[in-house]
């Protein structure tokens, strides 16, 4: 088990490598679009090899939610000139609310939880594949329109997080949607020993 645990977080690490080899490669060149390529395939395998070995661990998740910050911040120092020049300022104001929101949502749960909080729900997860794509359809036709959907998916993502850290129940980290119940450990009824069955093997004893 300790193979298979080691090697999904070994992908992981291997993402922040490649993502660390994207800032001295010039962007949209070809060598660009390879390492780019394969940090995103590197995204999906380590949550599938985890999830498919049944390794998936805390530790694992919190290691994945910073290579995707890694990931962004790359993404911005690199793609951000372009962006600027390209994109319409009605986006921008949208970026602006997202990042809002999402400090919002870090600061609630850095609050209530006492910890960092990145939640792997659905919407997370087509916001982080939309933004992955957006320099495959910067340059067609409709990449304006495709980055004003970005910014739509990304916004209902942390209305929905943000929404999550301020519900009454606790962290839970494998919460996929706001319509869908938290993952809950079983309760003292089940885990505890019925009382009836100690007595009754008290007595036959």
């Amino acid at each position: 088990m300790r193979k298979t645990l080691f090697s999904a977080n070994a992908i992981t690490l291997l993402r922040i490598s490649g993502t660390a080899v994207l800032l001295f490669l010039r962007p949209f060149s070809p060598a660009f679009f390879v390492v780019y390529t394969l940090t995103g395939v590197t995204d999906v395998l380590d949550g599938f090899v985890a999830r498919k070995t049944g390794t998936a661990s805390d530790f694992g998740a919190k290691l994945d939610s910073a290579a995707d910050l890694l990931f962004y911040g790359v993404m911005l120092l690199k793609i951000f000139p372009v962006l600027w020049h390209t994109l319409p300022k009605k986006i921008w104001w949208g970026v602006a609310l997202v990042l809002f929101l999402r400090v919002c949502s870090y600061t609630t749960a850095a609050i209530r939880y006492h910890r960092f909080a990145s939640l792997h729900t659905y919407l997370n997860k087509l916001t982080g594949a939309s933004i992955f794509c957006v320099p495959y359809f910067l340059s067609a036709s409709f990449g304006v329109v495709y980055c004003f959907g970005v910014c739509v998916v990304a916004l209902l993502a942390v209305i929905e997080e943000l929404t999550l850290h301020l519900l009454p129940h606790g962290y839970s980290a494998g919460r996929k949607s706001i319509f869908l119940k938290p993952c809950q450990s079983p309760s003292a009824s089940e885990t505890a020993p019925d009382s009836n069955n100690v007595e009754e093997k008290g007595a036959n004893s």
